[in-house]
């Protein structure tokens, strides 16, 4: 064996012993959070996550390493452990024990999370899907193969379908909670009175989070006021275990909200690569040339374009509020190429620090 292979073999062995000493970690995370859920305590200990962070930083520079790679090896770290104690406070809450859940759109990307979900805590997952079922749970492919006698039904479709199957349950009336997901809440409002007429236990909520969220610290999910406080508690119940951030709306402040959380960041991004495709230059080449900021631009724009294209016209035409954030993302393009255009560098200077002090008090919450 020459002298490459040699440190080659010996550095593998080093790395099958640091992911053993990860390992080992992990399950005396696991045995902390079992004795933070004993004594009632929560998950995320703020304090205790600085300290350990300045201890990776003051023991990365005595070896010689660079602090901040140091810092970010135990961030990945923390992250893990809040994960794994996030998941075992879920399942050991077991709200869901001995009980039934329906998620209706169980098959989608979504569905499956809340099928995960729901199954973590105890309950016995069913799912109706017509694109099918998922694996080891009883499916149906139509609403009316079940009773709807399930003791939660969720649902995970798209906004337009969503209306409608809303609908469906008002006129069969089930005696279970019910809450959809959907990113815009105006479309459903029909369907949601239909619901609350009929005397059904509805709620409705918007997790601010994506499919492949594994950590719930940091995300929000949004609950909005259908005035059945009931059924809102039961399904902020149902999140409590978590550490997520539970946020209360009314219909109208929620989709008035998100015509500028997802509708104008939607915009800037499809219009940002529409601008590139338009511009004529080579995306490699632009890749090769690039900045920090276009970087983080195109990683966004990137992560939009593959999207599901539907779900976001959706997003951008069903929400009244649409236009007046569309209209305001117009005018404010136009307004900095009038400065550009005009030689003012006063009036660009102007826009940059009113940007400055509009984000200055942004909060930084995400983990």
């Amino acid at each position: 064996m020459d002298e490459l292979e040699k440190l080659r073999a010996a550095l593998s062995e080093l790395d099958v012993k640091l992911l053993e000493l990860v390992a080992q970690r992990q399950q005396i995370v696991a045995s902390i959070g079992r004795v933070k859920s004993a004594a009632g305590r929560g998950t995320r200990d703020y304090a205790r996550e600085k300290e350990v962070l300045q201890l990776a930083r003051r023991t990365a520079a005595r070896v010689g390493l660079d602090e901040a790679v140091g810092a970010d090896i135990f961030r990945l770290l923390i992250r893990a452990s809040l994960a794994a104690q996030e998941q075992d406070k879920v399942a050991t809450f077991g709200i869901g024990s001995g009980k039934r859940a329906l998620v209706i759109g169980g098959a989608g990307q979504m569905g499956q999370w809340f099928v995960r979900f729901l199954a973590s805590q105890g309950y016995q997952v069913e799912v109706c899907d017509p694109a099918g079922g998922v694996t080891d749970y009883a499916s149906y492919t139509e609403l009316g193969q079940t009773g709807l006698d399930q003791d939660l039904i969720v649902v995970t479709a798209p906004i337009a379908e969503t209306a409608k199957i809303l609908s469906q349950l008002a006129r069969r009336r089930p005696q279970g909670l019910i809450f959809d997901i959907c990113s815009l809440k105006g479309p459903l409002l029909e369907a949601l009175s239909e619901l609350k007429s009929a005397g059904c236990q509805v709620a409705s909520v918007h997790p601010m989070f994506g499919p492949d969220t594994e950590l719930l610290s940091g995300r929000n999910l949004v609950l909005v006021d259908l005035g059945v406080a009931a059924a809102t508690e039961a399904v902020r119940a149902l999140f409590d275990s978590t550490m997520v951030d539970q946020v209360s709306m009314s219909l109208e402040e929620h989709d008035k909200a998100m015509a500028y959380v997802l509708g104008l960041s939607h915009a800037i991004s499809i219009a940002f690569f529409k601008a590139l495709l338009d511009s004529g230059e080579d995306a490699i080449t632009l890749a090769k040339l690039s900045s920090p900021t276009f970087d983080a631009q195109l990683d966004v724009a990137s992560r939009v374009s593959r999207e599901n294209p539907y779900l976001y016209f959706e997003v951008q035409s069903l929400n009244s509020h649409s236009p007046r954030a569309l209209v305001a993302l117009l005018n404010a393009v136009t307004q900095v190429a009038a400065r550009v255009l005009d030689k003012d560098e006063s009036g660009f200077v102007e826009l940059m620090e009113q940007g400055k002090t509009f984000l200055a008090g942004r909060p930084r919450n995400r983990p």
